[in-house]
Protein backbone atom coordinates (compact mmCIF):
# COMPACT_ATOMS: atom_id res chain seq x y z
CA UNK A 1 0.00 0.00 0.00
CA UNK A 2 1.37 3.26 -0.54
CA UNK A 3 1.11 6.37 2.07
CA UNK A 4 -1.79 7.81 0.41
CA UNK A 5 -4.05 4.27 -0.19
CA UNK A 6 -3.10 3.98 3.40
CA UNK A 7 -4.72 7.62 4.55
CA UNK A 8 -7.51 6.97 2.50
CA UNK A 9 -8.92 3.57 4.13
CA UNK A 10 -8.60 5.94 7.20
CA UNK A 11 -10.02 8.53 5.79
CA UNK A 12 -12.84 6.46 4.58
CA UNK A 13 -13.43 5.00 8.25
CA UNK A 14 -12.55 8.51 10.52
CA UNK A 15 -15.26 10.01 7.83
CA UNK A 16 -19.03 10.63 10.16
CA UNK A 17 -17.01 9.24 13.13
CA UNK A 18 -17.54 12.29 15.01
CA UNK A 19 -14.01 12.16 16.01
CA UNK A 20 -12.71 15.90 16.59
CA UNK A 21 -8.87 15.65 17.84
CA UNK A 22 -5.65 15.82 15.89
CA UNK A 23 -3.62 12.61 15.53
CA UNK A 24 -0.20 12.07 13.49
CA UNK A 25 0.94 8.34 12.23
CA UNK A 26 4.61 8.83 12.25
CA UNK A 27 6.18 6.09 9.75
CA UNK A 28 9.30 6.87 9.80
CA UNK A 29 10.91 6.97 6.68
CA UNK A 30 7.86 6.17 4.74
CA UNK A 31 6.27 9.18 5.82
CA UNK A 32 3.38 10.54 7.90
CA UNK A 33 -0.22 11.12 8.24
CA UNK A 34 -2.02 13.63 9.51
CA UNK A 35 -5.61 12.99 11.00
CA UNK A 36 -7.29 16.19 12.08
CA UNK A 37 -11.13 15.47 13.00
CA UNK A 38 -12.33 14.06 10.07
CA UNK A 39 -9.72 15.40 7.73
CA UNK A 40 -7.09 13.29 6.52
CA UNK A 41 -3.63 13.97 4.68
CA UNK A 42 -0.42 12.94 4.12
CA UNK A 43 2.66 14.93 4.89
CA UNK A 44 3.42 16.66 8.83
CA UNK A 45 2.00 18.68 10.82
CA UNK A 46 1.21 19.71 14.96
CA UNK A 47 -1.09 17.00 16.07
CA UNK A 48 -2.30 16.66 19.94
CA UNK A 49 -0.65 13.15 19.73
CA UNK A 50 1.65 11.43 17.34
CA UNK A 51 1.61 7.32 16.90
CA UNK A 52 5.10 5.74 15.50
CA UNK A 53 4.66 2.65 13.91
CA UNK A 54 6.30 1.14 10.95
CA UNK A 55 4.38 1.06 7.36
CA UNK A 56 3.43 -2.74 7.69
CA UNK A 57 2.34 -2.54 11.18
CA UNK A 58 0.47 0.10 9.91
CA UNK A 59 -1.32 -1.77 7.01
CA UNK A 60 -2.11 -4.80 9.63
CA UNK A 61 -3.75 -2.26 11.82
CA UNK A 62 -6.04 -1.33 8.68
CA UNK A 63 -6.43 -4.26 7.43
CA UNK A 64 -7.36 -5.36 11.04
CA UNK A 65 -5.04 -7.86 11.46
CA UNK A 66 -3.75 -5.96 14.10
CA UNK A 67 -5.10 -4.29 16.96
CA UNK A 68 -3.89 -1.25 18.40
CA UNK A 69 -4.25 -1.88 21.99
CA UNK A 70 -1.92 -5.35 20.79
CA UNK A 71 0.85 -3.48 18.97
CA UNK A 72 0.90 -0.97 21.70
CA UNK A 73 1.22 -3.68 23.87
CA UNK A 74 4.12 -5.71 21.87
CA UNK A 75 5.83 -2.31 21.26
CA UNK A 76 5.33 -2.36 17.87
CA UNK A 77 3.53 1.34 18.37
CA UNK A 78 4.44 4.39 20.28
CA UNK A 79 2.44 6.98 21.29
CA UNK A 80 3.87 10.58 22.24
CA UNK A 81 1.45 13.08 24.09
CA UNK A 82 -2.09 12.80 24.92
CA UNK A 83 -2.91 9.32 25.40
CA UNK A 84 -6.69 9.85 25.45
CA UNK A 85 -6.44 11.09 21.89
CA UNK A 86 -5.16 8.02 20.96
CA UNK A 87 -7.67 6.05 22.76
CA UNK A 88 -10.38 7.96 21.05
CA UNK A 89 -8.83 7.05 17.56
CA UNK A 90 -8.52 3.35 17.83
CA UNK A 91 -12.42 3.30 18.28
CA UNK A 92 -12.53 4.99 14.98
CA UNK A 93 -9.92 2.18 13.12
Amino acid sequence: MTLQEIADQISSKASGSGFSRSVKFDLGADGSILVDGETVSTGGGDAECTISLTKDDMESIISGDLGATSAFMQGKLKVDGDMSVAMQLSQVL
